[in-house]
């Protein structure tokens, strides 16, 4: 099927539209321009072969081109028309005079493309010029809007020269644009709608074959009407490879211009301002969208939480981007609410204030949970109903062209608790403000210009019917970042330092995303905030912070300013390294082969766990008699296992609590933090104790064992990973009480067995050297009269041993270690 030319038979290849030459009324004209004998010609006539469209032949270059491939460059300054018809043709025609004696008229009377070089910082701005008998020389005539646009005041001095639109290849034209329009005076305006497809129709035969780029501002005139359209986007396509498809030919880049052809798809959106309706096309998105056509993600200065970011947009404002009416032939209902919940900083706040900030709505109304009580009877529910009170007399009036209403509700969790709760003090307060809320969502009366976003720390609390659909029906979860998202934050955070030359070349931002394991965006920051200071520490009087040296040079940031802060800022959610620089403080001895084996054998299950895509859950019990090293043992591998996220659960953290209860509490609490790292290891040692074992009866809580048991085996949240390490001197007393099946691998840490283990650990011993090991294990052959004694001793129990010889101060080191041990060995 062959494909019409641009314009059809009435196809005029560089007038604006129907017009004459230099236009008519408000109407202006432009088009490429071109040179006479020998100089810039405008492109043929666009030519048919074989019934197939052909695009407009490519023109030749003058001989004397300037950086853009046109022609000399000329000295500008901006000079008004004099005659007032003329100047408002040029001006809603969006084009500028020039001389004649700067750049000569062609003989097809076509309007010049002017590059211009212009405005702080410099830029590059294309612009479409006609020469003008009269006017003076050096000079162009440029708009209010133009010169905004260009960042020109009325008498800076700057450059032009002529552009040539194709010296960069052959994307010239203009596949699709988007525009952002509005009422150009606040005087000079109606109520009524505007119809996009007229708008677009009357935009192309303005300002057909102009050249076009993002950030322009172009003033047109519908019906005695001045509106302002700003340039938002534009997509490149190459007309000669058009029959291939126009989606796989556009393109859009960051700083692309183009020609503005009749077969450009023009979108409207409408501006900020508000007050400005638009009749949407059934075939474009809609003009009345929340989101800016030049919206990205990137823009919203959040960093590691795209995929949130993004399912917060796909949910709750895909179906606001389309035009009402096709998303009502879908029967499909905007999303009224959503929440955002997670662990504290990690960007909860962020995301709802950047939200409001970028859409195109109403500025957001924010407002903190605790804000809504009020001591007085029913001013909390009205303190409700006043938020909602704007959007429904806006829905009133204008129906689903309303626009969109935002209330960012913060702590919602301190307000919106399950109702029966008895929050309220007993009042019953927090029950009607929940009911209120719920008829205002999702009442009698539904409002559709609506969004109530809702954020917690504690989604647990929240009453359950807020959180259906229809009501705060999308739940994104805002987790603490992986390295990649950390890595984001920090550059995020250091853009300025780094922009300025503030940041020492040393710094390793990568380095630091690593060793940020289970900070949140908010400790990031504050991260960042204490290596700044020590920099600027650098840089007082000594005994003093108020007096800055003379002599220093500017504050650098260094790496080792990074690892002072990483002392002083700690994660919420990390790993309790005081607790596992206990339970390793005598080191790992490695006396025998099975000690090596049975660390391989855990970590291979910690690596499988961390990063095998189908495991995402799995626990080990370190078994064997009392002091043998099962603690000491679990807490290193979890240190080298490199989860970002351990807990040590202690019978002593348990002491403190005197009834049952608060040790359950206790312990879900230790899974819960758990899960809002994406990685965790929790260690139970002990579990005989936690659970309050006692052999005599016997008695045990029944209670906190079922609840470790549904824990352990309980699979975690989406997205996340556990493992869990139990320790146990009681093997077959969770045999009996039937524990064992819920472990996936059990390790033996058994007591050292002979003297030649017990030669290896003494070994490893400060106390001794080869010596005195040699001496000791001699003597207590000669003691027994064997060569081999079953020593059955824990290692712990062993090293203690010595520490305890050295330190009794009196008689021969080896002699009183002996003695000490053989004793031990009775005893077992």
């Amino acid at each position: 099927m062959s494909r019409a030319p641009p314009g059809g038979a009435s196809y005029r290849p560089y007038g604006g539209g129907p017009q004459a030459p230099y236009g008519g009324g408000s109407q202006g004209y432009g088009g490429p321009q071109g040179y006479s004998q020998g100089s810039y010609q405008p492109p043929a006539q666009p030519g048919y072969s074989q019934g197939s469209y052909q695009p407009p032949a490519q023109p030749s270059r003058h001989t004397e081109k300037g950086p853009s491939g046109g022609g000399r460059v000329v000295s500008l300054q901006v000079e008004k028309v004099t005659d007032k018809s003329q100047q408002a043709r040029l001006i809603y025609g969006n084009v500028c005079a020039v001389s004649p004696e700067d750049f000569p008229p062609k003989l097809d009377k076509t309007d010049y493309y002017i590059l211009l070089r212009a405005g702080q910082p410099p830029g590059e701005f294309v612009v479409t010029a006609r020469p003008i008998q009269g006017y003076p020389r050096g000079c162009i005539s440029l708009s209010d809007p133009q010169r905004t646009w260009c960042r020109v005041a009325l008498r800076d001095t700057f450059t032009g020269e002529v552009f040539d639109p194709f010296a960069s290849g052959s994307k010239a034209y203009l596949g699709s644009l988007d525009v952002e329009v509005g009422f150009a005076s606040p005087t000079k305006r109606i109520d009524g709608p505007y119809d996009e497809d007229h708008l677009s129709k009357l935009f192309i035969d303005t300002f057909q074959n102009q050249v076009l780029a993002p950030g322009q501002r172009i003033l047109m005139d519908v019906q005695n009407i001045p509106l302002m359209i700003v340039v938002k986007t534009v997509g490149l396509v190459d007309l000669s490879m058009a029959d291939e498809g126009d989606k796989q030919q556009m393109q859009r880049e960051a700083h692309a211009r183009g020609i503005l052809t009749n077969h450009t798809r023009v979108i409207f959106h409408r501006d900020a301002k508000g007050g400005f309706n638009l009749k949407p096309s059934a075939s474009k998105p809609n003009p009345n969208s929340i989101l800016a056509p030049n919206f990205k993600f990137e823009d919203m200065g959040i960093g590691g939480l795209g995929g949130e970011i993004s399912t917060i947009f796909r949910r709750a404002f895909a179906s606001r981007v389309f035009p009402p009416q096709m998303v009502a032939n879908m029967g499909i209902e905007h999303v009224r609410g959503m929440l955002l919940f997670g662990p504290p900083g990690t960007g909860k706040t962020l995301i709802a204030r950047k939200i409001g900030q970028t859409l195109n709505a109403r500025p957001p109304k924010v407002i903190n949970g605790p804000e809504v009580l009020n001591k007085y009877v029913g001013q909390s529910e009205e303190n409700i109903r006043k938020l909602f009170a704007d959007a429904e007399k806006e829905y009133k009036e204008k129906g689903d062209e309303s626009g969109l209403h935002i209330i960012i509700f913060d702590e919602l969790d301190a307000v919106c608790k399950q109702r029966g709760s008895g929050t309220g003090g007993g009042t019953g307060v927090g029950d009607s403000i929940v009911n209120q809320l719920l008829s205002k969502l999702d009442g009698v009366d539904q409002l559709n210009n609506i969004l109530l976003i809702g954020m917690t720390n504690r989604k647990d609390l929240i009453d359950e019917a807020l959180l259906r659909p229809g009501r705060l029906e999308v739940h994104v979860e805002i987790p603490l970042p992986n390295e990649a998202g950390r890595l984001e934050i920090l550059k995020i955070h250091t853009a300025k330092a780094r922009e300025n030359n503030r940041v020492d070349p040393d710094v390793d931002l990568e380095e630091l995303a690593g060793l940020t394991k289970n900070f949140s965006g908010a400790e990031i920051n504050g991260l960042v905030k204490s290596a700044a200071s020590c920099a600027l520490s650098r840089h007082t009087e000594l005994g003093t912070m108020a007096v800055i040296r003379a002599d220093s040079p500017p504050p650098m940031i260094t790496r080792a300013d990074f690892l002072n802060a990483l002392n002083e800022v700690q994660p919420a959610f990390g790993v309790s390294e005081s607790k596992l620089i206990e339970a390793t403080d005598l080191g790992i001895i490695r006396y025998a082969d099975r000690v090596d084996t049975s660390i391989r054998k855990v970590m291979g299950i910690a690596n499988m766990v961390k990063s095998d895509p189908q495991v995402f859950l799995s626990s080990v019990l370190f078994h064997g008699s009392k002091g043998s090293g099962k603690t000491a043992l679990a807490a290193h591998i979890a240190m080298e296992s490199g989860f970002p996220f351990i807990k040590l659960v202690t019978p002593s953290d348990l002491a403190g609590y005197r009834d049952e209860f608060g040790k359950r509490d206790y312990i879900h609490k230790a899974f819960t933090d758990a899960y809002k790292s994406t990685a965790s290891i929790i260690i139970l040692d002990d579990i005989e104790r936690l659970i309050g074992w006692n052999p005599i009866g016997p008695r045990f809580s029944n209670a906190i064992l079922d609840l470790l048991t549904v824990l352990i085996a309980a699979r975690p949240p989406k997205g996340h990973r556990l493992l869990v390490f139990v320790t146990t001197s009681q093997y077959w007393t969770l045999k009996d009480l039937d524990a064992l099946r819920d472990f996936g691998t059990m390790i033996e840490v058994p007591a050292v067995s002979d003297l030649y283990e017990l030669q290896g650990v003494l070994r490893e011993s400060p106390a001794l050297d080869d010596t005195g090991v040699e001496q000791t294990i001699s003597m207590l052959k000669n003691r027994t009269g064997l060569e081999s004694i079953a020593v059955g001793v824990g290692i712990k129990s062993i090293l203690n041993r010595t520490f305890e010889a050295r330190n009794q101060g009196s008689g021969n080191l080896v002699e009183t270690l002996v003695e000490l041990l053989a004793a031990e060995i009775e005893r077992k």
